[in-house]
């Protein structure tokens, strides 16, 4: 389990992230490219994978990562159930979101 403080803090202990409003969620982002959300009314956060890298993380911990429904499921928007989470399982795919929104440029 992992609390929405911890989510929080897992996201802004990456370089250079900053934390906006979202519509009704917070979102994490780098270089203007948001790699996470944050819903606290709903305690679900969501990260932004690879297709590839959501593939393993649903197929891994299925409890704990699903795919956003529709399209941007499919582009690897993936939610993650704070409830039943591990913290270190959820360090690893909060730092694969981020360097995938790293490297690309601000438009």
């Amino acid at each position: 389990m992992v609390s929405l403080k911890t989510f929080r803090q897992l996201a802004l202990a990456c370089p250079e992230t900053v934390e906006l409003p979202h519509f009704e969620k917070t979102s994490f982002r780098v270089n203007k490219k948001i790699f996470a959300t944050l819903s606290e009314e709903k305690n679900l956060g969501m990260i932004i994978l690879t297709p590839e890298e959501q593939y393993v993380y649903c197929k891994f911990d299925p409890l704990s990562f699903s795919p956003v429904p529709g399209k941007w499921g499919l582009k690897g928007c993936t939610h993650v159930n704070l409830k039943k989470v591990n913290k270190d399982v959820l360090k690893e795919a909060m730092d694969a979101a981020y360097e995938g929104k790293l490297s690309k440029k601000s438009k």
